[in-house]
Order: C-alpha cells, then structure tokens, then sequence
C-alpha cells in the first residue's frame, strides 16, 4: 500500500486524548491506571502513524487548563510523560521519528524540561513522521502570542499571525479526532482547526488502536473539502 493510500491524502492529523479516568473508572481501577493504559495506547499509536507515512501527528497530552486537577494526578501525568521519553527517545531516534513541543514546556519540573530538551536536539535533523507533543498548551495563549509578536514586526495580518503559531512549519491540520464521546475542542489548535476535518468517537483513548486510525482515514477520505467554496 502506497503511503498517500494509507493516509488518504492526510498530512497531518491531530488527537484529542480524552477518556483515561472514564476508562479506569469502568474497570474499578485508580485514574493513575488509565493514564498508564493511555500512554501504551500513545505509543502504539505512533508507531502505526510512522508505518503509514503521516507526516505529523499531533497529541493533545496536557493543557494550560489541566493544572487545575490533583496534584496527585498531575505528579502522575508528569511522570508518565518523562519515562515515555527515557523509554522511546532511542525508537524515536532508530526509526527517523521528530519530536516537536507545541506550549510552554520550560515551566515544567527542571528534569523534565532537560529531558524534553535532550529528546528535541537529537531528532531535530530527522525528517520522517513529525510527533508533536502539546504541554503545557491552549490555543487561545498561543493565537494571543503569536499575534503580539506579529504586532511587533508590523501589520497583524492572518498570514502574520500564522507565522508566529506554535505550529508554524507544519503541514496544514487535516484531521483533528477526539475520544470518548465528548464534542468539543477544548482549547486545542482553534487557528489550526479552522478548515480541518473533525471527527468524534466514543472509543476511550486506552482502547483506540491503529485500527480506528485506519477508520478515520478512510472516513476522512470520503469528506469533501471545499474550503468555503462550492
């Protein structure tokens, strides 16, 4: 299978991770169980993503807003992201993968932040699937500094603003997906999403596997695009 066949055409595709505590709580299982099963379901995913040829693929994995949950639970988070990193960096590396931070991860514990930076400098010259992880991230805060800076440069024009993104050098968002069966954004790549396709699944993040990637895909390839035309 040709690798535009694999993606339908899609670039770049982005994932609201949503439903590790819904998943644990079914199960009678602790939130820091779930978050466990979704950073398995993270690292199958990306792999799959590499063997289809996407380009990029963006993951939802902490907002400026998920402050505001346990400090138990954000300890967990937090340490589940850097063993992710200890663990995949060397597979990241091997297999031509590039690791991207969209928000403002330097305000992360300073282990944390050394490790991200380590990861980032020894994928930067790889250029096969982009990860781009968001921490640390809303796009409200981003679409308001990326226009400071475009005002201090000149005319705030959308393609200034652009320009100045979290995401700028990346392909154009083709599909956004969220899990468990909620239907919102919640701060996540609003400029980005703007002619992206979306689509919404009941599947709780642990369960969702390479296969309903290939479904959404395939679902993605049968959407019309007119981008406001006709």
């Amino acid at each position: 299978m040709s690798l535009e066949r694999a993606t339908h055409g899609a670039r770049h595709v982005a994932i609201i991770m949503d439903g590790n505590g819904r998943w644990a709580k079914k199960r009678h299982l602790p939130r820091a169980v779930g978050h466990q099963r979704g950073v398995e379901a993270v690292r199958t995913l990306v792999r799959a993503a590499r063997e289809m040829g996407l380009e990029a693929l963006t993951l939802y994995a902490f907002s400026t807003e998920n402050w505001r949950r346990s400090e138990d639970e954000v300890s967990t988070l937090m340490g589940l992201l850097k063993r992710y990193i200890q663990e995949d960096l060397a597979e990241f590396v091997a297999n031509n993968v590039r690791l991207r931070i969209i928000g403002d991860y330097t305000v992360l514990a300073r282990d944390i932040v050394a490790l991200l930076d380590e990861a980032l400098a020894k994928t930067a010259a790889n250029d096969g699937t982009t990860l781009v992880v968001a921490l640390n991230y809303g796009a409200q805060d981003e679409i308001a500094r990326a226009a400071a800076k475009a005002a201090a440069k000149g005319a705030i024009t959308p393609e200034a603003i652009e320009a100045e993104l979290d995401t700028a050098g990346l392909p154009p968002l083709d599909l956004l997906i969220r899990t468990s069966g909620e239907v919102r954004l919640s701060n996540f790549l609003l400029w980005q999403a703007a002619y992206a396709e979306m689509i919404f699944t009941d599947v709780l993040w642990p369960d969702f596997k390479p296969a309903h990637l290939a479904e959404a895909l395939e679902e993605f390839s049968r959407r019309e695009r007119r981008y406001g035309g006709r």
